[in-house]
């Protein structure tokens, strides 16, 4: 693409004619830059991309984005504008053809739920006829191809090419989550949502908001996104009605609303649930119209992640039973209470719960469906928002008959620290085993467990790594708790 052409709709000032300039692509991080490339040298949050140039030139950098002109950079266009990081999402979005409005697009925010979710309207999406990239925390799918993701939600370079990958690819539809994170660093600015999600809201990330206000208007800026870009059409806000936050996100969108959640009068709601160790069965409602659904994802929290996602596919136009029907052939999401087959009779499971209400979620669910003993082993990770470590045990120590207190990622703390704060919402600590070596934990924990027990392990769920001061190391809950099945010696 010419430069010329990627400036003309954003009044910027360029240094050296930019006329005949052909660029190959744009890149904000020097390491990466290609000959040809367009090099955004922004502001992060702990480094200036202004220091980086020399060595974006050097890789090959014809034209430079920087708020400041430098009059010894006489061999590359500066373009200069005060506000990199606002122009970089306007810069990226006209470079790959505006890709975002080519797609049925739709974001999903919230403490807890995005990733199963994402993978329900995905699945939903593709049964039903609509190709569906997706953007998560544990991977991104474009057509038949999938790759490690390397964040919850990319950057803004990353997401336009993802989109216009996918749009190449034939999808017509992609489901990504937004993190708080993504939303407060404008990693999915000028990006057009056709629907946005909100799940619910919950203690955590303080570490970086600082406040549950700060953390909630990080959230809400999805939904007043919806308002400023329209392009495609009218916009929907599927909202859970049953969250505390509900109406402050109401509120905070013009798009049009749907409501979902156990209320009946949530524009889509369940009732005659039925929570097994094997699944949900529920009446879904919707307008009028009722269907049975059952669905091999087990506990409450899941039946709202399944509303959320028919909620998706009905503001996509597509009718309830043909939804419901799609639904049936959904089996799991890595590491979301992902079952660890065996043949002792236990019940075992791997989940990414690393927040109070996502650990109270998922013991209560299995608690409504134990018919045995439930065992919890899960840790909290170092630096991180220390708050929540207390109230994740209290939390475990109400709910689980037998609690193992291990290390989860560390970090730069001390790990029996880490220990220390989630026993000071124990109301008898003593009663809680501490097994810091977390494989000498989930194997302690499968040995005390006898058929029909119940086993979480929880923190980590996907997750393939331990992350220490100093090194990473393999480590999956799922390999060791199958290890465990096999060579544990059992009550």
């Amino acid at each position: 693409m010419k430069l010329k052409n990627l400036l003309k709709r954003l009044k910027i000032k360029t240094y050296k004619d930019a006329k005949d300039i052909e660029i190959t692509g744009i890149c904000a991080n020097s390491k990466l830059v290609a000959p040809g490339n367009l090099f955004i040298a922004k502001k992060g949050l702990s480094h200036d991309g202004a220091e980086f140039i020399p060595e974006a030139i050097a890789a090959g950098a014809i034209a430079v984005l920087t708020d400041l002109h430098n009059p010894f950079l006489s061999d590359v266009v500066q373009i200069i504008h005060p506000d990199v990081n606002a122009i970089e999402a306007l810069l990226a979005k006209e470079y790959y053809c505006l890709a975002d409005e080519k797609l049925f697009l739709v974001g999903i925010t919230g403490t807890n739920g995005k990733t199963t979710t994402a993978c329900l309207v995905k699945h939903i999406l593709d049964k039903l006829g609509s190709l569906c990239g997706l953007i998560g925390s544990i991977e991104w799918i474009i057509g038949k191809h999938h790759f490690p993701a390397t964040q919850t939600t990319p950057d803004v370079l990353t997401n336009f090419k993802l989109f216009n990958d996918m749009a190449l690819a034939k999808c017509t539809s992609c489901v990504m989550e937004v993190s708080s994170h993504a939303l407060d660093q404008g990693r999915v600015k000028e990006i057009e949502f056709d629907v946005a999600v909100f799940t619910n809201l919950d203690q955590d990330h303080l570490d970086y908001h600082i406040s549950i206000q700060n953390y909630l208007q990080a959230k809400l800026t999805l939904f007043s996104q919806l308002n400023h870009l329209a392009h495609k059409g009218p916009k929907t806000a599927v909202i859970n009605l049953d969250s505390t936050y509900a109406k402050e996100v109401m509120k905070n969108t013009k798009a049009h609303l749907l409501t979902y959640g156990m209320d009946p009068r949530a524009d889509l709601y369940a009732n005659q649930i039925n929570l097994t160790p094997e699944g949900i069965e529920c009446v879904v409602h919707y307008r009028g119209e009722k269907i049975k659904l059952v669905s091999h994802l087990i506990g409450k929290h899941n039946l709202y992640n399944l509303l959320a996602a028919v909620g998706v596919a009905l503001s996509h136009g597509y009718c309830l039973k043909k939804i419901i029907y799609a639904l049936k052939s959904f089996n799991r999401v890595p590491g979301r209470l992902e079952k660890v087959p065996n043949s002792k009779g236990l019940h075992i499971f791997v989940d990414y719960a690393h927040t109070e209400n996502a650990l109270e979620c998922v013991l209560s669910a299995l608690r409504e469906v134990k018919q045995g003993k439930l065992i919890v082993v899960f840790g909290c990770g170092g630096n991180r928002d220390r708050q929540k470590r207390a109230k994740m045990g209290s939390i475990a120590e109400k709910l689980a008959d037998v609690v193992i207190v291990t290390t989860d990622n560390p970090r730069q703390e001390d790990p029996q620290e880490i220990v220390n704060d989630i026993l000071k919402g124990c109301k008898n600590p003593k009663t809680v085993l501490t097994i810091l070596n977390r494989k000498e934990a989930v194997f302690s924990a499968i040995e005390r467990g006898s058929s029909k027990d119940i086993v979480l392990i929880a923190g980590k769920g996907h997750e393939t790594y331990q992350v220490f001061s100093q090194q990473s190391v393999v480590f999956d809950d799922r390999l060791v708790a199958k290890l465990a099945c096999e060579t544990a010696v059992f009550n």
